[in-house]
């Protein structure tokens, strides 16, 4: 009998499992490193730490960042794009603002397809998607035949205004499969339904591009899988913080190029709920990155819209900021100055303490040497470190910029805690957000490690480690719901506003979207919509997404007035500033499809125990330059509501938790660890 509610999770370094026990209503977590030749292979290997017979998976969750590493190294497939007539520079022109106003090297990215595989297509929608000139369905043909006898991978279609009307779009897939049946076709008007002809055009383009990689990837991993002896369909977490099907994700690819870290965002919120703590910021430190990313009010921080390197994607996404700072990260000398990041050392060799070979110093090096990590009991005892590689390739480095070991390592440590301070204040100082007003959730395998110190940088009261740090990603999707996003252009004033027709945009998304949760297996009653419009004030650029409470709600006497309020509210809360009563525009309409699979809520933990019953070791740790005695403590010994002050180091199978001198840690009643950063107050 299927038993186990299962989540995996592909890391640069380490692929995690959590697997949760419906009979016990246990959890067990458990790593492997990532195989990147054959990511299927960690995949299988992660999974056989965690359940010991794949047929007893009842349900089963996975974070994927195959779409993602395609794009990033440019090893998407050949795409043909197809555009309208007279309109085929339309992505190439893209925009005309520049990202970096007084960088003098400033260049546009560099398009993924080149013009000449651009083809025009006469045939032509007008403004209001009303058809002027019919389809040129033998240039359509001819195209498909180019795109088959030249070996290209994908083909995009984006004709002008296709999101008001996708005749001629679905006419030209049609076309394609008959002459191309091979080919991957991605419809701007399935990718993205809105207004912006470069935008909706670039977000087909990268759709096209990493299509057929997802696929092949998702069709292997299910295969085995079922060769393996799980039945129930394998799931995909997505970039706007839902799942879907394995099946749906190879048709609507483009939601899975941040689907692994989007994990950590959702067990945030719950987190968030369990422990009525509604505003955190996640910190996500692996062996290759340091993602960040909000919850405030309970809720995922999400926009309607995403860049990924210079390239604009138009589809909801959990706002995500990444830097190159994870355990792996290397450190070198450049101008004379210490560097780190953004260049890894992976999973193979690795840092030069996993003794693969890796000679160059990484951060996990530095904390070895500073005595931050438990040699013997790494990954939980799956892996033993060499010390004396860590303290090898850390003192050549120091040897050439004239500091000793523990010196350089501490700078090491100092130089990837600034680089991360930073990228949290992008998403929290540089959008008028206070980091005070939040609580820290650190997760990942290196994250607990440097939580603790840049809370007290930022001057953040509380840090947050919960259970299976080390694979939190992995618990959050289990956490999470099936979605489907929709969206229309809807382009009107407030003051002049149809209801009726805005009410029945709205009703038919509704409807769309309840059958895409049908197609999901979510019935009815456990599916539910949610509506919301896109609005701004006449003359900005910038839009607001507002709840609209009801499908039915635009038809009343006083919805204009209240969404005047919900918006100046909101305008007030982001920006600072509102401007009362002024003219607002509808940009578009959204609905959201949620369809609950059953939430876990996680066990209290076992208290009573006293600091007096935990087993505590003493040994020399580096704080500051200066070596302090610190307890050293297994995590599974901490009871509920025991309480130890730093310099401490807790240890467990999937991350090691550092807590300064000054700090105080202490163990709430669901087990997650609680640091405070200044205990006196």
């Amino acid at each position: 009998m299927a038993r186990y509610r299962v989540a995996l999770d592909i890391g640069g370094t380490f692929t995690d499992a959590v697997a949760y026990d419906e009979e016990t209503g246990a959890y067990v977590a458990g790593k492997a490193s990532t195989t990147p030749g054959n990511l299927t292979e960690g995949v299988f290997n992660a999974l056989a730490t965690v359940v010991d017979d794949p047929s007893q998976v009842g349900f089963a969750v996975h974070g994927t960042t195959q779409g993602l590493n395609a794009f990033l190294e440019r090893r998407g497939v050949r795409v043909l794009l197809l555009a309208t007539e007279g309109a085929g520079d339309v992505y190439h022109i893209a925009r005309g603002n520049r990202t970096r106003l007084y960088d003098i090297h400033y260049r546009k990215p560099e398009p993924l397809v080149p013009r000449r595989d651009i083809v025009e297509i006469p045939g032509r929608l007008n403004w209001s998607g009303d058809e002027i000139q019919p389809l040129d369905e033998e240039a359509v043909r001819a195209a498909a035949r180019r795109a088959r006898d030249e070996g290209f991978g994908g083909i995009a279609v984006a004709f002008l205004f296709s999101y008001l009307n996708p005749a001629h779009e679905l006419r030209a897939a049609e076309i394609i499969a008959q002459e191309a049946p091979d080919l991957a076709v991605s419809l701007s008007h399935r990718v993205a339904r809105e207004w912006r002809e470069y935008e909706r055009t670039s977000s087909t383009v990268i759709d096209a591009y990493v299509a057929p990689i997802v696929r092949r990837y998702l069709g292997r991993l299910t295969g085995e899988m079922g060769e393996r002896g799980m039945s129930v369909p394998m799931h995909v977490m997505q970039s706007n913080g839902g799942i879907v099907s394995a099946e749906t994700a190879s048709e609507q690819t483009l939601q899975t190029l941040l689907s692994g870290p989007v994990g950590g965002t959702m067990g945030g919120v719950a987190l968030a709920r369990i422990t009525g703590r509604p505003n955190l910021i996640c910190v996500d430190m692996g062996g290759t990155s340091f993602d960040v990313s909000l919850v405030v009010d309970g809720k995922p921080d999400v926009s309607t819209e995403a860049e990924l390197e210079g390239f604009p994607l138009l589809m909801p996404v959990v706002n995500i900021h990444t830097i190159g700072a994870g355990g792996g990260s290397v450190a070198y000398e450049e101008g004379g100055g210490l560097r780190v990041g953004p260049r890894s050392a992976g999973a193979d060799p690795g840092p030069a303490c996993y003794g693969r070979g890796g000679t160059e110093p990484t951060v996990t090096d530095a904390n070895v040497v500073l005595g931050r990590v438990d040699p013997s009991w790494f990954a939980g005892g799956q892996m033993t470190l060499d010390v004396d590689a860590a303290r090898a390739a850390v003192a050549g480095l120091g040897e050439r910029l004239g500091l000793d070991t523990v010196e350089l390592a501490d700078g090491i440590c100092a130089v990837a805690n600034a680089k991360m301070a930073q990228a949290i204040r992008t998403l929290t100082v540089e959008k008028g957000i206070a980091p005070s007003d939040f609580a820290l959730v650190a997760f990942g395998g290196a994250g607990p490690m440097h939580a603790a110190f840049l809370a007290r940088e930022l001057e953040i009261p509380e840090t947050i480690v919960p259970r299976f740090p080390g694979a939190f990603s992995a618990w959050g999707m289990l956490e999470t719901e099936i979605r489907k996003d929709f969206a229309r252009s809807f382009v009107q004033t407030l003051p002049d506003l149809d209801g009726a027709a805005l009410a029945d945009l709205l009703a038919e998304q509704e409807a769309e979207a309840l059958a895409a949760l049908a197609e999901e297996g979510v019935g009815r009653e456990a599916g539910r919509v949610e509506h919301f419009v896109d609005l701004r004030y006449i003359g900005q650029e910038y839009t607001l997404t507002i709840p609209v409470h009801s499908a039915d709600e635009p038809r009343g006497e006083r919805f204009r007035a209240d969404l005047q309020e919900r918006f100046d509210t909101t305008h007030e809360a982001r920006f600072g500033h509102s401007n009362p009563g002024a003219p607002i525009e509808f940009v578009a309409a959204r609905s959201t499809g949620l369809g609950d699979l059953g939430r876990i809520e996680p066990a209290p933990l076992a208290g009573g125990g006293t600091l007096d019953d935990v087993p505590i070791e003493r040994r020399e740790v580096v704080f500051d330059g200066v070596a302090q005695q610190a307890a050293i403590v297994r995590r599974d010994d901490l009871p509920a509501g025991v309480e130890l002050d730093g310099p401490a180091v807790v240890v467990e199978s999937t991350a090691t938790t550092v807590v300064p001198p000054g700090q105080r840690l202490r163990v709430d009643a669901h087990g997650a660890l609680v640091i405070e950063t200044d205990p006196s107050r």
